[in-house]
C-alpha cells in the first residue's frame, strides 16, 4: 500500500481530487492534512469521510512536528501540495498570512520530505527511490498579458499581488530543493479553475449565489479581465498524470484553452439561469450585474499554453467551458436551493 499526503485536501481543488484519486488507485492509502481555515470545508470530502484508505488530520504545514509524526507514522512516500492561502483579495488586506501559509509552509514541506526521502543530497533513502512532490501553483505567477499571447513554462515570473509573490516564492523553493538536493519534485501551474465545491467568495459562486437571492451580481471595474478557465476535475486528471509521469524538476502548465472575460462569464451564468430558475418578475438575471470599484493592481488577462503537458503526458481537457459551466451551474442550484 502507498501512502500518500495531500495538503489543503478539503478545499476546492483537493476536495475534488482526493475521491478522484481514491477510485482510480486501490493500492494508494490517502492522508488529508488541512488546517480549516475559513476555505476548508469538511462538508466537502462527506462522501470519503469513512472511506477505508482515508485518514483527515486536521493540522498545520508550518508545524514541523507534525510532518514528521505523520511522515513517520504512515511511512509517506507522496506529497501533492495544494494548501495554500488563495484569495486575493484576502492576500491585499492581509499579505502576511499569504508568506506564513504558503513560503514558509511549502518550506517546512519541502524539508521534511527531504529529510525523510533522503540519505543527503542526492542519495535517497533505501525504499524512498521513487517518493515525489507534486506542488500545485497558478498561473498568476507570471504577471499579466496583452491582448495577445500565451503563458509557457518559459515565461519570467512576474507576480504582481501579494498572493501571486508568495506562489511564486514557493515553486523557487521546490526548485531550489530538487537543483540543491536532488528532491523529486514537480509543479504545475494551473489557470481559473471552476466547478462543484468552490469556496462562496469566487466569482461564479457569487455570481450564482446573488442571483439566485435578487441581490446586486458584482463585477471589477468594466468587466473585461480575461482568465483561461479550467474545468476542476480536468485539472484533477491533469495533477494526477504529472505526479505519476511527469519528468523530475520539470514544470507543466494546465490549462483549459477556454478564455472568456468577467462580462462574458456573468452573462453566461444569467442565461442558463434564466432558463434553469426564471424570475418571478419575468426579467433576466443580467439586470442584476453591477459594475464595482476595481482590484488594485488587477491582472488584466491570463491564458495558459498547455502544449506541454498534452503532447508528453497525453492530457486533454474533458470540458470546454460550455459544458463545464452547465454541471457547475446543476451543482450549485442543489446547493443554494435545497
Amino acid at each position: 500500500m502507498r501512502h500518500v499526503l495531500v495538503t489543503g485536501g478539503m478545499g476546492f481543488i483537493g476536495s475534488n481530487f482526493i475521491p478522484y484519486f481514491l477510485e482510480k488507485y486501490p493500492d494508494t492509502f490517502v492522508i488529508n492534512l488541512d488546517k480549516l481555515t475559513y476555505a476548508g470545508n469538511p462538508e466537502n470530502l462527506k462522501e470519503v469521510e469513512s472511506h477505508p484508505r482515508y485518514k483527515f488530520v486536521q493540522g498545520d504545514i508550518s508545524n514541523r512536528e507534525l510532518l514528521h509524526y505523520l511522515f513517520t507514522e504512515f511511512n509517506i512516500e507522496g506529497v501533492i501540495h495544494f494548501a495554500a492561502e488563495s484569495h486575493v483579495d484576502n492576500s491585499i488586506k492581509n499579505p502576511e498570512v499569504f508568506v506564513q501559509t504558503n513560503v514558509l509552509g511549502t518550506f517546512h514541506l519541502l524539508n521534511t520530505a527531504y529529510q525523510h526521502w533522503h540519505e543527503k543530497p542526492f542519495v535517497k533513502k533505501a525504499g524512498k527511490e521513487n517518493a515525489r512532490f507534486l506542488h500545485v501553483s497558478t498561473d498568476e505567477v507570471y504577471g499579466t498579458l496583452g491582448e495577445t499571447g500565451y503563458f509557457t513554462e518559459k515565461t519570467p515570473y512576474q507576480p504582481n499581488s501579494p498572493y501571486s509573490a508568495s506562489k511564486a516564492g514557493s515553486d523557487m523553493l521546490v526548485r531550489s530543493y530538487y537543483h540543491t538536493f536532488g528532491l523529486n519534485v514537480v509543479v504545475t501551474n494551473c489557470s481559473n479553475n471552476y466547478g462543484p465545491k468552490q469556496h462562496d467568495e469566487k466569482l461564479i459562486p457569487t455570481i450564482i449565489r446573488n442571483a439566485l437571492r435578487e441581490k446586486p451580481i458584482p463585477i471589477y471595474g468594466d468587466g473585461k479581465n480575461v482568465r483561461d478557465w479550467l474545468y476542476v476535475l480536468d485539472h484533477a486528471k491533469g495533477i494526477d498524470l504529472v505526479f505519476h509521469k511527469g519528468r523530475a524538476g520539470e514544470t507543466y502548465n494546465i490549462g483549459g484553452r477556454n478564455e472568456r472575460d468577467n462580462n462574458t462569464i456573468a452573462k453566461t451564468i444569467c442565461e442558463i439561469l434564466d432558463k434553469e430558475k426564471p424570475r418571478q418578475n419575468g426579467k433576466s438575471y443580467k439586470e442584476l450585474i453591477t459594475y464595482v470599484e476595481d482590484r488594485p493592481g488587477h491582472d488584466r488577462r491570463y491564458a495558459i499554453d498547455a502544449s506541454k503537458i498534452e503532447q508528453e503526458l497525453g492530457w486533454k481537457a474533458d470540458e470546454n467551458f460550455d459544458t463545464g459551466i452547465v454541471k457547475t451551474i446543476q451543482w450549485y442550484l442543489k446547493k443554494y436551493l435545497d
